[in-house]
C-alpha cells in the first residue's frame, strides 16, 4: 500500500457541480471519521482524490491538469480519480502515469470503505460499472462541509433528458431519488450540526421522486419538509423550465423558510436552436414562466444558463438570444460556450461556430448579465432581507459578509452577530458587494458551484 498507516493525510480536489461537491464532502467526512486528517491543497499528503467533470472540453482538460498536479506535488501519495470523467472515459485516466485508482460514479460512494479495505495498492485499480436503473439513491450523511456555513444535500441523481450537446446522462445514469424519510432525517442531522441553510441539489432536481416506488414530486417533498419546521432555510439548486410549476412558485412565495431564488436554465433564446438542442420548451414558454415568477415574487432572484456557439447559431440566432435575455426580468446569467463532447449528437452537427466568434458573443452576453445583476441589486435597496452570516469581509474594518435569501452577497457591521447567525437587514447601497467583473473564460465548470 502506497500510503502509510501512521501518516493518514488526505486532500480532495473537486471540479464541476454541487453534486460533485456534496459527494466530495461525504468522502472527506467519512475519511475523517476513519482517522484520516485533511490537509490543504498546497500541503503534501498520503492520499489525494480528484473528483472530475467532463461537461465541457475545458472541464475535462482541467480535470487532467488537476490529476497531474496532484501526482507531481504528492509523489508519495496514492492518487485516486473519480467523477464523471472516470465513469465515461476511465481508460484515458488510467493511462496517466501515477494514477493509482480510477473509480466511476457507480462506485464513488464506496471510496471510504475501499480505502479502509486497502483496495488501492501499487497496481492501478479501475472500478467502473454500468448504472442499475432499479437502484435507489444511497442515504449518505454528510455532517461537515469544510469552510462553509451552508450545507448541500443531494436528493436526486441521474438524467434522462438527453439534450443533444450533453454527456451528463452517460456520466450520471438514470433517475434516482432519495426516499423522503431519508431526506427528513438528513435535514434533522444537518440542523443538529448547526447549519442554518441547506441547498437541495441533484443532477435533474425537478425529476425528484419520479423513480420511487411511491412517487412524490419535488413540491410534495417540500411540503413534508415544511411540516417539520426545521431551524434552517432551504434553497433549491437548478430546476428545468418545464418543472417550475405554479405550485412550486406559490410555495416559494408563501413560505419564509424557502429561499426566494430560482436558477432556471435557458440555453438559447432562439426557437430553432432550442429544438436542435432537444430542449422541450420555446422562448415564449420560458418568458411566460419568468414573468409569472417576477409578478408573484417580485424580489426573487432568477438566474439562467445560456450557451453560446451551438452548431448552427447564426448571427441572427445569437441576436434572438441577446434580445430575448435583454427583455426578460432575470437577475443574473451564467454564460458558457458550446463544447463538442464525444458521444453526443451535437458533436457532429453542421454549422460549427468558430471559437473567436463564440468568444465575442460570450463577452457581449456577460456584459449584459453584469448589467442585469446590478439592476437587480438596485431594485432590492430599501427592502428588508434575512441574511445568513458567513464570516468576515474585513476584520480590520469590523465588517462581516453574508447571503440574502434571494442570493445577494452583502456586508455589514459585525456588531451583535457571528458566523452562522440569521439576521434581518434593510439593504442600503453600502451593504451591497459589487459583482466581480466576469471574464471571457469558460465558466461552465463553475456555474453550479456558485450556488
Amino acid at each position: 500500500m502506497r500510503y502509510k498507516k501512521e501518516k493518514k493525510t488526505f486532500k480532495i480536489f473537486t471540479l464541476g457541480c454541487k453534486v460533485n461537491q456534496w459527494e466530495s464532502a461525504y468522502i472527506a467526512s467519512s475519511l475523517e471519521d476513519m482517522g484520516w486528517k485533511p490537509t490543504s491543497l498546497d500541503a503534501p499528503c498520503t492520499l489525494a482524490i480528484v473528483n472530475t467533470c467532463i461537461v465541457t472540453q475545458k472541464a475535462a482538460h482541467q480535470s487532467r491538469q488537476a490529476i497531474r498536479k496532484m501526482i507531481r506535488e504528492n509523489p508519495n501519495a496514492m492518487v485516486v480519480v473519480t467523477g464523471c470523467y472516470a465513469q465515461v472515459y476511465p481508460q484515458e485516466l488510467r493511462d496517466i502515469p501515477g494514477v493509482g485508482g480510477v473509480v466511476g460514479n457507480t462506485w464513488k460512494h464506496l471510496i471510504p470503505s475501499l480505502i479502509r479495505e486497502g483496495r488501492f495498492t501499487e497496481k492501478s485499480v479501475c472500478l467502473v460499472s454500468p448504472f442499475d436503473k432499479r437502484g435507489a439513491l444511497e442515504p449518505l450523511l454528510v455532517r461537515r462541509f469544510m469552510g462553509r456555513t451552508r450545507a448541500y444535500l443531494k436528493i436526486q441523481d441521474g438524467c434522462e433528458a438527453f439534450c443533444s450537446y450533453c454527456i451528463v446522462p452517460k456520466g450520471r445514469g438514470p433517475y434516482r431519488s432519495l426516499e423522503p424519510a431519508h431526506v427528513i432525517s438528513m435535514l434533522e442531522a444537518l440542523a443538529a450540526e448547526g447549519f442554518r441553510e441547506v441547498v437541495l441539489t441533484g443532477i435533474h432536481l425537478g425529476k425528484y421522486g419520479v423513480d420511487l416506488q411511491a412517487p412524490i414530486s419535488l413540491v410534495g417533498l417540500l411540503h413534508r419538509i415544511g411540516e417539520r419546521r426545521f431551524p434552517l432555510r432551504i434553497r433549491l439548486s437548478s430546476v428545468e423550465p418545464g418543472e417550475v410549476t405554479e405550485e412550486l412558485i406559490d410555495l416559494v412565495g408563501s413560505e419564509s423558510w424557502l429561499c426566494r431564488h430560482f436558477h432556471i436554465p435557458l440555453q438559447s433564446g432562439d426557437r430553432g436552436i432550442l429544438e436542435k438542442m432537444n430542449r422541450n420548451y420555446t422562448p415564449q414558454d420560458y418568458e411566460a414562466l419568468i414573468r409569472m415568477i417576477r409578478t408573484r415574487i417580485p424580489l426573487a432572484a432568477i438566474g439562467a444558463d445560456v450557451m453560446i456557439g451551438f452548431p448552427g447559431e447564426t448571427d441572427m440566432a445569437f441576436r434572438h438570444t441577446y434580445d430575448f435575455v435583454s427583455n426578460i426580468p432575470i437577475s443574473y446569467l451564467h454564460v458558457f460556450p458550446f463544447s463538442p463532447r464525444q458521444g453526443t449528437p451535437a458533436a457532429f452537427f453542421p454549422g460549427q461556430v468558430p471559437p473567436h466568434v463564440a468568444k465575442q458573443r460570450g463577452s457581449a452576453l456577460r456584459r449584459l448579465g453584469q448589467k442585469k445583476r446590478e439592476d437587480f441589486m438596485k431594485s432590492c435597496l430599501g427592502k428588508e432581507f434575512e441574511i445568513l452570516v458567513e464570516g468576515w469581509s474585513s476584520r480590520n474594518a469590523g465588517l462581516m459578509q453574508g447571503l440574502t435569501d434571494n442570493y445577494l452577497r452583502v456586508q455589514f457591521s459585525a456588531t451583535h452577530c457571528q458566523e452562522g447567525d440569521l439576521i434581518t437587514l434593510t439593504l442600503a447601497q453600502h451593504h451591497l458587494v459589487s459583482p466581480v467583473a466576469i471574464s471571457d473564460q469558460d465558466t461552465s465548470t463553475k456555474a453550479e458551484m456558485s450556488l
